[in-house]
């Protein structure tokens, strides 16, 4: 009888996979050389040289974590900016409906 045990999932740093890409593509280390260091998977390694690569082009995939700090803070930036924008629109209702319902402000 055979026990097969399930190698224990390793968590990578959004810095950590950007310098392992870094060092793939621009530094040409080969996807095994990363494997052996890092000890993440093959299809794990492909997907942050792939994102990586993808980034560089300015290409984003909407649910990914970007890799490069800078990238990272301009997404947060832009949410922030959505959040607070839908926040100034329904102010803007919420007076408009005060000023409509208070016969003293009129």
């Amino acid at each position: 009888m055979t026990i097969k045990t399930r190698k224990e999932r390793l968590n990578y740093t959004p810095k950590q996979k950007y310098e392992y890409a870094r060092l793939m593509v621009e530094d040409h280390y080969s996807n095994q050389k990363i494997i052996d260091i890092s000890g993440a998977s093959s299809t794990a390694v492909a997907r942050w040289k792939k994102q990586y690569l993808d980034e560089q082009r300015g290409e984003f995939v909407q649910d990914k974590v970007p890799l490069d700090a800078d990238k990272r803070l301009i997404e947060e930036l832009k949410k922030e900016l959505a959040e607070s924008r839908e926040d100034v629109r329904l102010l803007k209702k919420a007076t408009a409906l005060f000023i409509r319902d208070n016969p003293n402000l009129k």
